[in-house]
């Protein structure tokens, strides 16, 4: 919110205006040019004060917002990686059509022996009866 700076004799104006619903009038005097220097000098402070203000709220957002984008980069998910296997591992070589030939098939039937089934290591083993 940007707020309107006070124009130099205005802050005097509204003083007198004040005074004078209270009874109080102001008459040219000392004390009246006084009052009028016054204001002025107070008039130019909010002026100045307020310009400052406006200033550090500016710096103050603008690092906010590089404190903001610094928080986003750090607490942001990371890309996934490309797999390590994948990016450096060669090329399979070609394979030789003569090589194929001399490569033993599998026949159907599976001449392959069977072979036992591994023991399950998270089940429990059970305990013998003493005879």
């Amino acid at each position: 919110m940007v707020m309107k700076q006070i124009q130099k004799g205005e802050l005097y104006e509204h003083l007198g205006g004040f005074l004078k619903s209270k009874g109080i009038e102001l008459t040219e005097g000392s004390y009246s040019r006084k009052l009028e220097q016054s204001c002025g000098l107070m008039t130019e402070a909010i002026n100045l004060s307020q310009q400052g203000l406006e200033r550090a709220k500016n710096e103050i957002d603008e690092k906010l917002d590089r404190l903001r984008q610094v928080i986003h980069e750090k607490t942001a998910p990371k890309p996934p990686s490309p797999e390590p296997e994948a990016a450096c591992a060669p090329n399979p070589p070609a394979e030789d059509p003569a090589a194929e030939a001399e490569k033993p098939t599998k026949k159907a039937g599976g001449s392959e022996p069977k072979r036992a089934p591994k023991k399950n290591a998270t089940t429990p083993k059970r305990k013998r009866k003493a005879a």
